[in-house]
């Protein structure tokens, strides 16, 4: 890759380094420079930029980390669309973040263009909770570089980067009393157990309260595994201090074996591993009656998640073991706790973007046919726009009809599952312009939305991945607050909006929908250049239309 000043004669196809904001120009960094781009910036007397231009063996950065992000991805990873040589994995269930910590290393050795960026392995994940990032440092890498990348991904029999989901576990639990036991110790003990379990998709099925006596313990463990539990805790009322103590000799005494004891964890160090009949059994340490972060919960979430707990993994436990100095740790209870910081705070997830489909307009431009109903290939215009959002990474989908509403909407369900994701409502007001649509469409959307991409049904050539890099694009943090689509520099439709403008979408009027908004906040909006020209290819007329039959 060639980099730096370039001649603006030359500059046509590279990729601009840094912003040009003069002289009636905006054009932002790492914009692909058009002919047209380049006589603007003539025109106002510039003679050279500081640009990206790619060689025959140089990779763009999106397609590079697109291309390593689905190397990377095993079960359970959701990638996202490519933007600015990022590529973000999100969990698609609740589980663990399996990580080949090895070869993630090996990957970032190869050259410093490709980068991969993950969890901690086995840190707990929600679902759509970032999981890993791929980004390609400068506009391109070498093409050597990403195949390198590739041979890592390929190197074992078992992906870099997955996530082990979490399955619902039927526990017993098996409290051992001594005199001066209070069963109020016992009853908060069950309930911080039974938060555990359920945070995991768990329950504690089963509960026993005896004396602190290897025969009381070995028969509420037979008792608990007749009942059908598949996994077994016992929370003594006494310390484990020792392989022979009274809990260990009870999981023998029932006809189980003790596998290991002690882990190089802090709180947790007093933990206890072993089987019965094939079930796990577990001596929990004092610390298991609080409801903060300890050595049991990484055993538990193991567990939960279907993977080997044996000696060989807890001893691995110490790297990341003085749990006692991580005040962030997330605590495994409900969001009802008084103690602490929640488990979902903090974590960075996946913003939830919604499409706001308008296809209530009266196709007045059109000359009497409803242009949502006319034939485009086989299936009606709007069917196709409709398709694309449910094959994009949008979480939800509201369709609003207006102008003949119910033959919209039967031609709509006709062609998509019973299942979709879809939900329509109905503009009364249609008849007074697109704005009413937007408002009325922005208004049924649900609380926890982030962001609404507003997509024209009469826009047939926009395909889910046009919408899914307008998602990628969308980083309120970053200052990308609105993302426009463009075309050689012409910007274009659908637009993405993130939710802080949802209150001034609900005050515009007319026909021209929220476009002034855009100019009035310049400095959150950003451009995402797209090939092909369906983002500024609209079908208001029939000559449009028969245009776009014979391209398609």
């Amino acid at each position: 890759m060639k980099f730096g000043a370039t001649p603006i004669d030359e500059a046509a196809g590279a990729i601009l380094a840094h912003s040009w904001r003069a002289k009636g120009i905006n054009f932002s960094k790492g914009r692909r420079l058009s002919g047209d781009d380049v006589a603007r910036l003539k025109a106002a007397g510039a003679d050279s930029v500081v640009a990206a231009r790619l060689e025959a063996d140089d990779i763009h950065e999106d397609e590079a980390a697109a291309t390593v992000a689905r190397a990377l991805a095993g079960k359970g990873i959701e990638a996202t669309a490519p933007f600015t040589g990022r590529c973000n994995h999100f969990a698609s269930e609740a589980g663990l973040a399996v990580i080949d910590h090895e070869r993630i290393d090996a990957l970032n050795e190869l050259d410093e263009s490709v980068t991969v960026a993950t969890l901690a392995p086995y840190a707990r994940v929600s679902p759509r909770q970032m999981v890993a990032t791929v980004k390609i440092i400068p506009y391109a890498a070498p093409r050597a570089a990403v195949h390198r990348a590739l041979d890592v991904a390929k190197s074992a029999n078992q992906p870099l980067i997955s996530v082990a989901p979490f399955k619902p576990m039927r526990a017993g639990l098996v409290q051992t009393t001594l005199p001066g036991t209070r069963d109020k110790v016992l009853d908060k003990a069950l309930s911080t157990t039974s938060k555990r379990l359920t945070s995991l998709g768990g329950s504690v099925a089963g509960e026993r309260r005896c004396a602190h006596d290897a025969t009381a313990i070995a028969a509420a463990l037979r008792e608990l595994k007749g009942e059908g539990c598949d996994l077994l805790l016992i929370a003594g009322a006494s310390a484990i201090v020792d392989r022979h103590d009274v809990v260990p000799a009870g999981i023998e005494q029932a006809g189980g074996k003790v596998t290991h004891f002690g882990m190089p964890v802090d709180p947790g160090n007093l933990l206890l591993t072993g089987e019965l009949d094939g079930k796990p059994v577990l001596g929990l340490p004092g610390c298991a009656k609080s409801p903060k972060y300890n050595g049991f919960d990484m055993v538990l979430e193991r567990l939960a998640a279907g993977l080997p707990v044996g000696r060989a993994e807890i001893v691995r436990m110490g790297a990341g073991g003085l749990l006692a100095e991580i005040p962030t740790r997330p605590q495994p209870r409900d969001d009802s706790d008084d103690e602490g910081q929640g488990e979902g705070e903090g974590l960075q997830h996946a913003p939830k973007v919604a499409v706001v489909l308008l296809a209530a307009g009266r196709s007045t431009r059109m000359g009497g046919p409803n242009k949502m109903l006319a034939e485009a290939n086989g299936q009606p215009l709007v069917v196709y726009a409709v398709k694309a959002a449910l094959a994009s990474q949008a979480v939800e989908i509201v369709v609003v009809l207006g102008h003949m509403a119910d033959q919209v909407r039967a031609a709509i369900e006709k062609a998509v599952p019973a299942n979709a994701r879809l939900r329509f409502v109905t503009n009364p007001d249609f008849a007074e312009g697109l704005s009413t649509s937007v408002r009325t469409g922005i208004a049924a959307l649900g609380a926890g939305i982030d962001a609404a991409v507003v997509q024209l049904g009469d826009m047939p050539g926009v395909t889910s991945g046009l919408l899914d890099r307008l998602m990628a694009a969308f980083s309120p943090v970053e200052g990308r607050a609105i993302c426009v689509p463009t075309v050689n520099g012409k910007r274009g439709n659908p637009v993405l909006w993130a939710r802080r403008f949802f209150a001034e979408i609900a005050k515009i009027a007319g026909d021209t929908g929220a476009r002034h908004l855009i100019g009035e906040h310049a400095d959150l909006v950003c451009e995402v250049e797209m090939t092909g020209e369906a983002a500024i290819t609209d079908i208001d007329t029939p000559e449009a239309l028969a245009a776009w039959r014979a391209k398609t």
